[in-house]
């Protein structure tokens, strides 16, 4: 089956209903990144930091896969499919993609304050202030803040450069080191880029299909085109 590498951001989840980032009424309008997205944020306010990832949670357990999801997810039906993403809510997984590669962390889990690699699930949508790890260690988010080294992009990386055809979907292709992914395409494979914005593209020197349309109208769209070869 061929390889297909799908990448995706914020605006794949926007049609669910989950806030962007960039957006002027997304996220960062209400918070500034360094209150609530910093390893020193979390140890001055630990409370404000905790308080703002229940929220995330609870807001992505009461959103729903939308028809991109969903349409990324059938593909593997016709494709061996390896979804990479920047979002770290868990539509992809609740949509059927099997095979999921979360760049910047993950809602549904928690880790060690002491070593970043004990990682525990956590069930509903609310961490208590004072719960630990394993290890005995207070417990924080499993997001990569900013200022942080992002631990899995040199498994993306390795996906990206396996890909036979690349979807982009809901980036802006200007967070970087994930932006970069585009770069490790083998030369001549095609890339197709679904977002109704202006997405950075210059760094792309494959064959470029650009569908200017939202993740839940355009991947369907784009899913259909890739079926028919």
């Amino acid at each position: 089956m061929k390889k297909l590498v799908v990448f995706t951001g914020a605006g794949m989840s926007a049609d669910s209903g989950l806030a962007t980032f960039r957006d002027s009424d997304g996220l960062w309008a209400n918070y500034r990144i360094e209150e609530v997205c910093t390893p020193e944020a979390l140890a001055r306010n630990r409370a404000l930091v905790i308080e703002f990832y229940n929220m995330r949670r609870r807001e992505m357990l009461a959103a729903e896969p939308n028809a991109g999801h969903r349409a990324i997810a059938a593909l593997e039906r016709d494709f061996d499919v390896e979804v990479v993403t920047q979002n770290v809510d868990d539509l992809h997984e609740r949509a059927g993609s099997t095979h999921v590669t979360h760049l910047h962390g993950e809602l549904r889990k928690l880790r060690s304050t002491r070593n970043p690699d004990l990682i525990v699930p956590i069930e509903g949508w609310e961490q208590r202030l004072d719960a630990t790890a394993p290890d005995g260690s207070l417990l924080r988010p499993h997001i990569v803040f900013f200022g942080e080294s992002v631990p899995m992009f040199e498994r993306a990386a390795e996906i990206a450069s396996g890909a036979e055809a690349m979807v982009v979907v809901g980036t802006s292709l200007a967070v970087y080191p994930a932006a970069s992914l585009v770069r490790y395409a083998r030369p001549g494979i095609p890339i197709y880029v679904v977002d109704p914005g202006h997405p950075d593209t210059t760094g792309i020197r494959n064959p470029l299909t650009l569908i200017r349309k939202r993740a839940a109208e355009g991947v369907p769209e784009l899913a259909e085109l890739l079926r028919r070869g």
